[in-house]
């Protein structure tokens, strides 16, 4: 969108005709309110940007029907260089086509096939009715009351010359014949009465009267998108003289941001549209028992209240005041409107309030997006990081780490997938049209899906849905369409709903990192293996939790195929989504499973007082499910997971790297794009999924281990030594191999209980030397090592009974570490 500049914003309101309420579609469901088909419709209207156009920003629904829409509004119209004072009247602006085509009522929920007669070709006969009237300086019909403009028009059929005609009527036949005559012939052109024979605004434009006109102003092409493969610096120019530019800055530095921005702020900073329109006294309200009807049949139907006035049109626009926007800001700095991306010293920009802001940077989520001067602050700065995308990707990544900005959430979301190249392009070259044996399924699934929401509900939402689902069906040949898939794809849509090619996009970036393989036609393999790590992964955080659900045989093939199949859009309204959403895409594929036990540790107490039954009935209506404390403790488990932890052989391939040296990265595990690591030597290896089921604890991989205990090799793989670091150990490892073995190498700073005599006949640890060192390292990771898989994993369940978190098991045990020289050997005694 534009910048403000002079402009101010508008509003003004009008009444959807309403819809019996007995009343259902062939589907048999209720039919769609006529306010909300129009709000679908609307949306398209904001695409629409040119200089010399106003630009639509915003539409909201109300109570009864009610809608009102938001607009840039410009004080001076053509109404006052005429000096008039009543505004325009519409009809009289109608082409003879619409006025003779009525009013259109469709019967149905489905939108009608009736092609409608409104067009380009209908707005040159308005635009010859305007110049019209600016060529003999009065209004049209004004004489004449509205039905009588319409039937004057309908005449003009039997016409041959409209314009004579029209001058007749109004008394300015001798102004009309003073105009040069290429103005008659464009006035004649413009007022073709048949639609067949009226010019396009193209064909107008060819006219000889515009060839004198047009040098004047230079074309206008609309701005390069941000995803898209033109050079989005293409036609940059700078001025020769700098120092006139920064003297043409203007100092109204909220003027220079985009009219979505400004109507946004104002929203936040208290704006209210009922509120300015009820002040205008535009909106008028009747004490409910006036409203009363004086009859009432029992089927619903009433008689004998008049029609409230208040509901009638009136095409007012309020004009909405910035003040209390401005004054919300009147701290912030200028230089907060133009930060410097390469400054490395603070995220947020510079600004009187600075401490403030910082303040703020550490609120609840849920306030920072309510904060003016907070999100001013993100917009803007991630706009202008967005604009230099993909240079910027990583710090876009960083930003994103602290909070996404609401309004920047659709095209953040699109660079942390790593959308690139022209995806316009791409999305249009799809067969969207032929009718493929899925389109039974979309048709059905579509009507349930987060249809709460007004956007998605609407006609206009259903096609779109249609189409981005249909697209990424026919683009994938090798995948299917599942059940879910419709959630999945609805906050993309959300967010991109005018642009249903980013959507498709991001949900074509976004299935590969998260759910590899899910949409298989034989998926049960992939699910499977994905249950079975998502159950070690309970057992390694909540063993208590997870010895309880195992008892009582409440597994997660009964609850967690939605959430995962779904990345728990089947299961969480999309404002919680966006949220949950904005931290997901952060991490790699693991990151859900550590969503997953977040929810079940929210529910924790009552899962543990509760049977099967219970627990059934509690996950058929999930409770409600605080996200921000979701959220952080999912990153907190994430951190505290072993990367390996969560290895799946059917997950997608690592990306191949530059880097040859074999050095695992020291990147943070929550940190920039969380990549999951290459293969190597000391990798995990994949095992059949029978005995992956049957071991309780996750197994970790040999280069983990080294991490973790911080190893290095020194000279050619001959002593281990320690990183030099003062903080406490990560973890222990517990090597359960007899203590012969164990004197010949074992693993630095590892402990010895050996399997055959740890534990008592009644599942008990044997008190022995390592007892009390194993207690009190309780809460951190242990790793069980030995060199038999069978063992490892007895031993791990053995301490999961007796509620040991954190516990995992060497893959491959001890032999996987013989090659790399990092087993020690104790010094002999003298």
């Amino acid at each position: 969108m534009f910048p403000l500049k002079d402009a101010e914003m508008g509003a003004f309101t009008f009444f959807a005709s309403a819809l019996p309420h007995d009343v259902c579609g062939s589907n048999g469901l209720p039919l769609t309110p006529n306010s909300i088909k129009i709000l679908g419709r609307f949306q398209i209207l904001k695409t629409i940007t040119h200089p010399r156009l106003c630009q639509y920003v915003d539409i909201s629904r109300g109570k009864h029907e009610r809608l009102v829409v938001v607009a840039e509004h410009c004080e001076q119209s053509l109404e006052d260089l005429l000096r008039e004072g009543k505004p325009v009247r519409y009809p009289s602006y109608l082409a003879p086509e619409v006025i003779a085509q009525g009013i259109f009522k469709t019967n149905d929920h489905v939108p009608s096939e009736k092609p409608l007669p409104s067009g380009p070709k209908s707005d040159v006969w308005s635009l010859g009715i305007i110049l019209f009237e600016l060529c003999v300086g009065r209004k049209l019909f004004q004489s004449l009351d509205i039905s009588e403009r319409l039937k004057f028009l309908l005449t003009l059929d039997c016409i041959d010359d409209t314009i004579i005609v029209l001058a007749e009527e109004h008394g300015c036949l001798d102004i009309i014949k003073e105009l040069p005559e290429n103005v008659i012939d464009l006035l004649k052109k413009c007022l073709t009465f048949h639609p067949s024979k009226r010019p396009t605004p193209d064909e107008l434009m060819q006219d000889n009267v515009f060839s004198e006109v047009s040098p004047l102003y230079t074309p206008f092409t609309k701005p390069t998108s941000l995803f898209s493969s033109s050079l989005r610096c293409a036609d940059l120019t700078l001025p020769e003289d700098i120092s006139q530019l920064c003297k043409d800055l203007s100092s109204d530095y909220l003027a220079e941001r985009s009219i979505e921005e400004v109507y946004y702020l104002w929203c936040l900073a208290g704006g209210d549209l009922e509120k300015e329109l009820v002040n205008k006294e535009i909106i008028r309200s009747k004490p409910p028992i006036c409203t009363l009807p004086n009859f009432l049949f029992e089927d619903g139907e009433s008689f004998g209240q008049g029609r409230d006035r208040s509901s009638l049109l009136d095409d007012t626009t309020v004009t909405l005041s910035l003040c209390q926007l401005r004054n919300r800001l009147k701290d912030v700095d200028g230089e907060a409107f133009y930060p410097l991306l390469e400054d490395d010293q603070s995220n947020l920009p510079h600004s009187n309030s600075n401490n403030e802001l910082s303040a703020a940077a550490t609120l609840p989520l849920i306030i920072r997006e309510r904060d003016t001067e907070y999100q001013l602050n993100r917009i803007i700065l991630f706009d202008r990081l967005l604009k230099a995308y993909p240079y910027k990707k990583n710090q876009i990544w960083k930003e994103a780490r602290v909070d996404i900005p609401p309004l920047m959430r659709g095209f953040t979301w699109a660079a942390l997938l790593g959308v690139e190249g022209a995806i316009h392009a791409k999305y249009d070259a799809i067969d969207k049209d032929t009718p493929i044996p899925t389109d039974r399924q979309i048709e059905v699934d579509i009507p349930r899906c987060h249809q709460y929401d007004e956007l998605l509900s609407s006609p206009e939402g259903h096609a779109k849905f249609r189409r981005v689902l249909k697209a990424w069906v026919v683009s994938h040949p090798d995948l299917v369409y599942w059940q879910g898939l419709d959630s999945l794809c609805a906050p993309f849509l959300y967010l991109n709903f005018n642009n249903e090619a980013l959507a498709y996009a991001c949900m074509s970036a976004f299935i590969p990192k998260y759910l590899y393989n899910f949409f298989l036609k034989d998926n049960s393999h992939v699910i499977q293996e994905y249950l079975t790590v998502f159950s070690q992964m309970i057992a390694f955080h909540d063993p208590e939790l997870s010895n309880h659900l195992n008892e009582i045989g409440f597994i997660p093939d009964l609850y967690a195929i939605p959430w995962f199949l779904t990345m728990f859009t089947h299961v969480f309204p999309l404002h919680k989504i966006f949220h949950l959403w904005d931290t997901l895409l952060l991490g790699n594929s693991s990151f859900p499973f550590c969503i997953g036990v977040a929810i079940l540790q929210q529910l924790r107490d009552r899962l543990l007082s509760n049977g099967f039954n219970e627990c059934i009935l509690l996950f058929s209506d999930l409770p409600e499910i605080d996200i921000e404390r979701c959220v952080r403790e999912s990153i907190n488990l994430f951190c505290w997971t072993p990367k390996s932890a969560t290895y799946r052989q059917h997950a997608q391939p690592p990306k191949p790297t530059s880097d040859s040296s074999g050095v695992r990265s020291s990147t943070p595990y929550f940190s920039t794009e969380c990549p999951d690591p290459p293969k190597t030597d000391l990798s995990r290896e994949s095992i059949p999924l029978n005995d992956l089921k049957s071991e309780v604890s996750p197994r970790i991989s040999a280069e983990d281990l080294i991490d973790l205990c911080e190893l290095t090799v020194t000279g050619h793989f001959k002593t281990p030594t320690k990183k030099t670091k003062s903080s406490k150990p990560k973890l222990l490892v517990v090597d359960i191999r007899n203590s012969e073995d164990f004197i010949r190498g074992h693993i630095s700073g590892s402990i010895n209980i050996p399997f055959s005599t740890a534990f008592t006949a009644e599942g008990e640890l044997t008190q022995g030397p390592y007892t009390a060192m194993l207690q009190s390292f309780k809460g951190k990771v242990i790793v069980i090592v030995g060199n038999v898989a069978k063992h490892t994993a007895e031993f791990a369940a053995h301490l999961v009974k007796m509620k040991y978190p954190r516990i995992c098991i060497l893959d491959g045990g001890i032999n996987k570490l013989k090659p790399t020289g990092l087993l020690t050997v104790p010094s002999p005694q003298i």
